[in-house]
């Protein structure tokens, strides 16, 4: 009786013990997970420049080593040299945009103050055209003969899309500065590469093990190669347009470029810059040059069909068509932020599936091959 009673005892004891270390254990997430909330509350406002900050690092890492052993084993000075350099390939065509927007304003509101702005009467083709040729044409005819009257009776609608317009500016202009933010803080970054790669190994591992460290090698390979094959393969195809515009005389040649070059981004291609640009140059030049254009225009629409898979996926494991629906789902989800962090999530997803529904193959049995998770040597580079 007496050893029922000890046995009964402790078995209390045990089972209070064991409540209050459970109590314990709640306190310590509940205490943790407050600093975490409040963590994320007062990053929020920077969040996006420091993630854009790291995507730009890692992107530029392999330029940013070539640099600093060219010159001699000086990070500090290969950062500041490849800050300055995307700082002036940024700012610059900004600030000649601009300037070229400020001296139109300031000619439209002189012309406006004069009293001598008016607007050119409408073409004579434009009668031509199926359904709403005529009302087009007297429409525009209405509104040159009496600019002054027509502002005046569509106020109300102008200060509308004014304001809309202003908020628009103000928004870019935002994130322009938040942009060249990102630049100067991702220099920062690659000045401590190899402190930051060494706490990214420790987080991986402590989070998933060796495979946490394969995951973070291929977020870093999929942020370089989708660098390389999107943001690389657009700007050579704008800049190839460019070009040719140029050669070729095309008029408004440089917003047509950077119309080529935004669409490129956004994955549909200079296409629907470059066709119709072909068939006006049919109707508008001899047969000859019009010829050549169309020859040299159609090898530029298609390089990317070309450059882009062998860039993008060369050194990942994970197929192709994964980070294609990872870079255009991203990028129309998640806007420009998105081609990059869409691939990234996709792929990491791939392989954890992968990692999960075969777990031979990744626990490396004897009759299966370990998959391949690490995309790049070795060394872990920072911001993976």
């Amino acid at each position: 009786m007496e050893k029922t009673g000890d046995t009964a005892a402790q078995g209390a004891g045990s089972g209070q013990i064991s409540i209050e270390a459970r109590i314990s254990d709640l306190v310590r997430l509940g205490i943790v997970g407050l600093f975490a909330y409040w963590t994320v509350v007062l990053i929020a406002p920077f969040a996006l420049i420091v993630i854009w900050s790291a995507i730009l690092a890692v992107a530029l890492f392999p330029i940013f080593e070539a640099l600093s052993r060219l010159i001699g084993n000086r990070p500090v000075i290969a950062a500041v040299i490849i800050v300055v350099f995307c700082l002036v390939l940024i700012i610059a065509p900004l600030a000649l945009v601009a300037v070229n927007f400020a001296d139109t304003a300031q000619a439209l509101i002189g012309k406006l103050r004069a009293g001598n702005f008016t607007l050119p009467s409408a073409p004579a083709a434009i009668r031509e055209w199926p359904v709403v040729g005529e009302r087009i044409h007297d429409a525009w005819n209405k509104i040159a003969s009496d600019l002054a009257a027509t502002i005046i009776k569509f106020q109300a609608p102008i200060r509308e899309v004014t304001g809309v317009v202003v908020t628009k500016l103000a928004s870019i202009g935002g994130g322009v500065l938040s942009f060249v933010v990102s630049i100067i803080l991702s220099g920062v970054l690659l000045t401590q590469s190899a402190r930051l790669a060494a706490t990214i190994q420790v987080l991986a591992s402590r989070i998933a093990g060796e495979k946490g460290v394969g995951f973070a090698r291929l977020a870093g390979a999929t942020v370089r190669n989708v660098s390389r094959g999107v943001i690389g393969v657009a700007f050579l195809q704008a800049l190839l347009c460019g070009l040719c515009f140029t050669v070729f005389g095309v008029p408004a040649g440089g917003p047509l470029t950077f119309l080529v070059f935004a669409l490129c981004l956004m994955q549909l291609g200079p296409a629907l810059i470059l066709l119709p640009v072909i068939v006006w140059a049919w109707f508008s030049w001899p047969l000859w040059i019009a010829l050549a254009f169309t020859a040299v225009a159609i090898p530029i629409m298609i390089v990317d069909n070309i450059l882009k898979p062998i860039l993008m996926a060369r050194g990942l494991s994970t197929p192709m068509p994964v980070i294609l629906i990872g870079v255009i789902g991203g990028t129309l989800s998640q806007g420009l932020l998105g081609l990059f962090l869409g691939p990234v999530v996709l792929g990491v997803f791939y392989e954890l599936l992968k990692a999960w529904a075969w777990p031979s193959v990744s626990t490396g049995s004897e009759n299966s091959r370990p998959p391949r998770f690490d995309a790049q040597p070795e060394r872990i580079e920072h911001t993976q």
